[in-house]
C-alpha cells in the first residue's frame, strides 16, 4: 500500500507515535508535514530540533518532508500548519492529529489552567487543524483524517481528568467530520493507541510487554489509506491487539409514564446487554437511535 503523491500532515511528529507515523509513511511515498514546537511533555517550551530531526531521517531514506514548528494551540497555529503543506506541495490529503500534552493532578485539586492547557492541545487543537484542512478536502473530494483519543476517554482514569475530557471530546469531533465528509470523499476515524513514549514517564512499565510506536503506526497507516474502507469508527491498537471500540446500547425498556419506583423495578432489564444494539455514525447514527427509540413507543401504544 503506497501513498505515492499523497500529502500527509501529522501533527506532534517529533517524537513517539507521530514518528513513527511520519517515517512509515513517508517510507511509503507520502509527502510529509512533520509538526511539532518540541514542547515539554507538560506543554511547556520550545525546541525546534525533534521536528527537523525527522524530516533529516525522511530525507536521509529518500524521502519528502518539511518541518513546521508552530503550536495547534491557536487558531492562527493550525492555519499556519496546513499551509506548510499548501506551501511546500501544494494540497493536503491527510491529516492526523497526534499532538499531545499531559498535566496531572486529583479532580479536587486539578488548576483551571491545566485543564485548560490540556484541552488546548488534544481537542482545540484538533479543531485548529481540522477547521482549515477540511474544507479543502471537501473540495478536492478525497481526504483521509485521523484523530487521537485514548482509553482514558474511553474509560476515564485518576488524575487525569483534563486528558479524558479532552480524548472523549476528540470522539465527537470525528463523527461529524465523518457525517459532514462523507459525500465529500473524506472519511475520518479515531485511533485509540498505547505505546511506550515519554508520555508513560513516572509509570512503572517493568511487566508491560513491547509496546513500541511501531506496532501503532500500521493501523493509523491504513485508516491513513485510500483504501481505508470504514468511516466515523474507533481502532484500538494497544501491545500488539487491533480491535474496534464502539459505542453501543441496550434495547432498553419502553413504559408510557415511568414513576421513579418503575425505573428501580424495570433497571435490570434497562441494563440488560445481551443484544446490544450499535448504530453506525455513518450515514446517520444519531438519526437511527432516534427512529428506534420512536418505534419502540409506536409499537406499545400499536399494541395497546
Amino acid at each position: 500500500m503506497k501513498f505515492t503523491d499523497r500529502v500527509a500532515v501529522i501533527t506532534g511528529a517529533g517524537r513517539g507515535l507521530g514518528r513513527a507515523y511520519a517515517l512509515l509513511l513517508a517510507s511509503r511515498g507520502a509527502r510529509v508535514v512533520v509538526n511539532d514546537p518540541g514542547a515539554s511533555l507538560t506543554g511547556d517550551g520550545s525546541d525546534v530540533s525533534p521536528a527537523h530531526q525527522v524530516v533529516d531521517e525522511i530525507a536521509a531514506a529518500g524521502g519528502q518532508a518539511v518541518a513546521n514548528t508552530d503550536s495547534v494551540t491557536t487558531p492562527g497555529g493550525g492555519q499556519a500548519i496546513v499551509d506548510t503543506a499548501l506551501d511546500a506541495f501544494g494540497r493536503i490529503d491527510i491529516l492526523i492529529h497526534n499532538a499531545g500534552n499531559v498535566r496531572r493532578g486529583s479532580l479536587a485539586a486539578m488548576s483551571y489552567d491545566d485543564f485548560d492547557a490540556v484541552l488546548d492541545v488534544h481537542l482545540r487543537g484538533a479543531f485548529h487543524v481540522v477547521r482549515p484542512a477540511f474544507p479543502l478536502m471537501c473540495e478536492n473530494g478525497y481526504g483521509r483524517v485521523v484523530l487521537t483519543s485514548s482509553i482514558g476517554g474511553l474509560y476515564g482514569n485518576h488524575e487525569v481528568a483534563n486528558y479524558a475530557v479532552a480524548k472523549a471530546g476528540l470522539i465527537g469531533l470525528s463523527n461529524v467530520v465523518a457525517l459532514e465528509g462523507a459525500e465529500h470523499g473524506v472519511r475520518c476515524n479515531v485511533i485509540v493507541p498505547s505505546a511506550v513514549t515519554r508520555m508513560a514517564d513516572g509509570i512503572d512499565i517493568s511487566a508491560y510487554p513491547p509496546m513500541d510506536p511501531q506496532l501503532v503506526a500500521p493501523v493509523v497507516g491504513w485508516l491513513a489509506h485510500e483504501s481505508c474502507s470504514i468511516t466515523g469508527e474507533m481502532l484500538i491498537a494497544i501491545a500488539g491487539r487491533v480491535a474496534r471500540a464502539v459505542i453501543a446500547e441496550t434495547p432498553g425498556v419502553y413504559r408510557p409514564s415511568w414513576s421513579i419506583e418503575e425505573v428501580a423495578e424495570q433497571m435490570a432489564a434497562v441494563r440488560d446487554t445481551a443484544t446490544p444494539i450499535i448504530f453506525p455514525v455513518v450515514p446517520s447514527g444519531h438519526g437511527d437511535h432516534i427512529r428506534y427509540s420512536f418505534a419502540m413507543a409506536a409499537r406499545e401504544v400499536s399494541h395497546g
